[in-house]
């Protein structure tokens, strides 16, 4: 069988963690499909095999918003719905296409494949990926609050038609169910384990990870700067590194003991000298890469509920909601090698022996069968 996925983003020439979840995905799809993509690309003069490139374009804000009013569909859901989305669906041969984030669906929802399906046929899967009601309604504002509510009509339309729904959040998963979704799958996926980092030899520093361009990840930097003077108090050399993409607007001033580095050139070097990696997330849900590249590589989180999300119970990790808590586990790891050493180890092989069991591979299996 032929599985076609509807990706925003092109796997090949971006990185951001929802293509590392897709990615994940369909390597471990191609145990029993065929993988072709269609998706969005900023670079559609490229021609690969099983891969469809439409050009990706702006969107045109008074066009959008007339459309979404006339349609009553949520922006998000009315800017996805492309006529060359639809013609690629229209003209790409797959037994099965499966829409990566809810608003990817859209295409093949007014293709004529949608049209001439029988009922009941198993040709339509979604991955929810992250619900964009949660994402609008917390980092867009007045216009976020208000269109949150058209975004969860729409997903719920959209999982309803589909004949499998998978969720990277055990809570979203049940959300669906609760709703008359029929197969809502959680999926618990974990990433293959890499080379494990050598925290024995690390000094007392801690990392945030992070693309601040993405509003929940600039509000945890900020909050992280706040608590740094409590956390470093009294430890000499003690540091904080920011990696990943700054944030929009001014900078902000930096404390102390910390440094912004934007992108490093080696990141595995770099994190085997760094004693843990701090996530304190206020607005999570869905893909948790950082949570799960941590895992894959032994290195120690300290992080939110919001954070680690569904991880936890599977990956041994609490979520710590506290402030003082969050602080105080901070400074245990800088100031406690061996700490972070035993808590790094006890997560590496929680996470290896999850994938070498077969955990995320049956996942994606009983999702996608028929």
């Amino acid at each position: 069988m032929k599985a076609a996925f509807l990706l925003a983003k092109d796997p090949r020439f971006e990185s951001t963690g929802d293509l590392t979840m897709a990615n994940l995905v369909m390597t471990l799809a191609r145990s029993s499909y065929d993988v072709a993509v269609v998706c969005l690309s900023g670079r559609p003069e490229v021609v690969e095999a099983d891969v469809v490139r439409i050009p990706k374009t702006a969107p045109r804000p008074a066009e959008l918003v007339s459309r979404s009013l006339r349609t009553r569909r949520s922006l998000v859901h009315t800017r996805f719905t492309s006529d060359s989305l639809v013609k690629a669906v229209d003209g790409t041969d797959a037994d099965i296409f499966v829409a990566d984030h809810s608003y990817m669906a859209e295409a093949f929802l007014h293709s004529s494949r949608a049209h001439t399906r029988r009922h009941g046929d198993p040709i339509l899967a979604v991955s929810t990926v992250v619900s964009e009601t949660l994402v609008w309604r917390a980092t867009r504002g007045v216009l976020g609050r208000v269109d949150s509510r058209r975004i969860v009509r729409d997903e719920l339309r959209v999982a309803r038609q589909a004949y499998s729904v998978g969720t990277y959040d055990a809570e979203e998963a049940q959300f669906y169910s609760d709703h008359g979704v029929r197969r809502a799958h959680w999926l618990d996926l974990t990433l293959p384990p890499k080379t494990q980092v050598d925290i024995g030899e690390s000094g007392p520093r801690l990392v945030f990870l992070g693309d601040r361009q993405w509003s929940p990840n600039q509000e945890a930097f900020e909050r992280l700067l706040t608590w740094w003077p409590d956390i470093a108090r009294g430890i000499d050399g003690a540091e904080l590194r920011i990696v990943g993409s700054r944030g929009p607007g001014r900078p902000v001033p930096l404390p102390p003991g910390v440094e912004d580095l934007g992108f490093v050139d080696d990141l595995d070097a770099f994190l085997s000298t760094s004693r843990a990696m701090v996530a304190p997330i206020v607005t999570g849900g869905g893909v948790r890469v950082k949570i799960l590249d941590a895992a894959s590589r032994g290195m120690p989180v300290v992080g939110t509920t919001a954070a680690v999300g569904s991880l936890g119970p599977v990956l041994g990790i609490d979520g710590i909601d506290d402030t003082h808590e969050f602080v105080q586990r901070c400074r245990r790891y800088l100031l406690d090698r061996s700490a972070a050493v035993a808590d790094g180890d006890a997560l590496y092989r929680a996470n290896a022996d999850r994938w070498n069991e077969g955990a995320p591979h049956r996942a994606v299996q009983e999702w996608l069968a028929p």
